[in-house]
């Protein structure tokens, strides 16, 4: 067996230390808002490089809680990638805002900046969410040019981005760091997860930071006087406490997972199979830090075909997204309909998410990839 992804390896290795962890906030007693999560804050903060963090309950209330602290009133409209998870365009609605697809690159399947400025310049529009999918950094450079053009605001969705990078006026930035704020996602898969849920958002924005923060406790600033009616999204002090010892490996596990995608891509490449696999690019920063490892093939046929037999040769994999946001049945009140952004469509019939976490094994590694050779090979 090869699961997608395995989080009793890591456990393995580092069991004392989150044991330690949990224990040490039990005996403290203070579970909630405590210490740790303002280490945390701290921590991913400084690590983004900008000046304030706060943790909430997922990245799902992290994109909610920070597009109302940005500003965002009802019927405002915000640009978004239809190729996503569910929660990047709900976050929008759930704030009683219009989203607005844009269709995604077929290279990076990061939405494609240049249809975003089309409608810049046709429409009135408060934002952009942009996602940094699977890992990969979306143009920091070419948000930052909207952002300074139009006076949009940014919410950089990083739920699977922690880490990467990109380059800004010469200078490497990390994805998160662009944007008026960032999002993140501490879901047990994420490169870095906790053991059950949480979230974060980051800001430079002083206002931001303090809205958020009265946000997540139901909109109090002072114990039960309520300024506003906000959310019960408090990270959890032991998953922080988790978090704080996971952090200190994250680069190491990150440079396993780039690792690891240039071993697949190794193996293809020596295969020569029909498949498009992420291109490895020869840079000095982290580009991309494979949150997944993402592969396409020329058609639906030949993908169900090849997921059905790694299924039953004990291999997992995963769709990522069967459905594009514009066709979902929740927005078809938007008016969008089946073609409106073929790329998107496409790749939802095509792509298939391959195991990786940083304990996968090169012999697996070469496992995986020689199954879906015998199954093209078989016509």
């Amino acid at each position: 067996m090869i699961p997608l992804f395995d989080l009793t390896r890591q456990y393995k290795k580092i069991k004392n230390e989150i044991l330690s962890a949990i224990d040490k906030v039990l005996e403290n007693g203070r579970v909630i808002l405590g210490e740790e999560v303002k280490k945390l804050e701290t921590n991913i903060s400084n690590y983004i490089g900008v000046k304030y963090g706060i943790g909430v309950a997922n990245g799902s209330d992290a994109l909610v809680i920070a597009l109302r602290a940005m500003g965002m009133k009802n019927g405002d409209k915000v640009i978004t990638t239809p190729y996503t998870f569910f929660a990047t365009a709900s976050a929008i609605v759930r704030n009683n805002g219009i989203p607005i697809f844009v269709d995604v690159d077929k290279e990076s399947y990061n939405i494609d900046l240049n249809q975003v400025e089309n409608i810049l310049k046709k429409e009135k529009v408060f934002g952009i969410i942009p996602v940094h999918l699977f890992g990969q950094t979306l143009d920091l450079e070419g948000l930052l040019f909207l952002k300074e053009k139009y006076g949009i605001k940014i919410l950089e969705d990083c739920a699977q981005s922690i880490g990467s990078e990109g380059i800004v006026k010469n200078e490497i930035k990390k994805s998160g760091s662009i944007g008026d704020a960032a999002i993140f996602s501490f879901f047990p898969t994420k490169n870095l997860g906790t053991y059950g849920d949480g979230g974060m958002i980051v800001t430079d924005n002083e206002k931001i930071y303090e809205l958020s923060k009265t946000l997540r406790v139901h909109g109090s600033r002072k114990k039960y006087y309520h300024d506003m009616v906000g959310y019960n999204s408090r990270l959890d002090e032991i998953h922080a406490a988790i978090l704080n010892v996971k952090f200190k490996y994250l680069d190491t596990w990150t440079e396993k997972r780039i690792n690891i995608a240039k071993k697949y891509a190794e193996f293809f490449k020596n295969k020569e199979l029909s498949v498009k696999y992420p291109k490895i690019y020869k840079k000095t920063y982290k580009y991309h830090v494979f949150h997944q490892y993402v592969i396409e093939f020329e058609n639906n046929k030949i993908r169900e075909k090849v997921k059905e037999h790694l299924t039953n040769v004990g291999i997992g994999t995963s769709i990522y997204y069967p459905t594009p946001l514009h066709l979902q049945t929740c927005f078809k009140g938007l008016g969008y309909k089946e073609g409106d952004f073929p790329i998107s469509e496409k790749l939802s019939q095509t792509t298939l998410a391959l195991p990786i976490f940083p304990e996968l094994t090169n012999e697996e590694i070469g496992k995986i990839v020689e199954e879906i050779s015998k199954t093209l090979k078989e016509d």
